[in-house]
């Protein structure tokens, strides 16, 4: 084997384990069913909501998103008949099972709106995830604006 031929094999080899590398990274957590409640003229906020599944003990830490000045993450809750609706500062994804952040429980707040949302806008959101070990990963969703009243009929039976 020719010195050269050498080199060719170990940059080979560097390429695909680079990829396996990228493909690894990409994989650790998917977001599904992505969706922003659409607004009327002059509302100030909204929310966002999706299911999240990481591959392994994580954490949902933020999200942003150009179209509000803020993006918080919160939880709605009923104790005593009372519905209380507040910031949290993060939301567990236990590894491999779906979280799902809807109206009634987690969602994401949007807060002092750039403009209004129309219903089939697409909302670009950013989620950063830390995993158990600390390495942090950014997701891009693009979130279809849905009306007040729309229902995902795909969860019918």
């Amino acid at each position: 084997m020719t010195a050269t031929s050498f080199k060719r094999i170990k940059q080979l080899a560097l390429g695909l384990s680079l990829i396996g590398l990228a493909f690894q990274a990409s994989a650790q957590t998917e977001v599904h069913d992505a969706w922003v409640r659409a607004t009327v003229a002059g509302q100030p906020s909204t929310g966002a909501f999706m299911t999240v599944q990481a591959d392994s003990d994580s954490t949902l830490v933020s999200v942003q998103s150009p179209v509000a000045k803020t993006v918080q993450i919160h939880q709605m809750s009923m104790k005593d008949d009372v519905m209380n609706m507040g910031m949290v500062e993060s939301v567990a994804l236990p590894a491999g099972k779906p979280v799902t952040l809807d109206p009634h429980g987690y969602h994401v707040m949007l807060i002092d709106l750039a403009a209004q949302v129309k219903e089939g806008d697409k909302v670009p959101l950013t989620l950063t995830v830390k995993n158990a070990k600390g390495e942090q990963e950014t997701i891009e969703v693009q979130a279809e604006a849905r009306a007040l009243g729309t229902m995902d009929h795909s969860k019918m039976h």
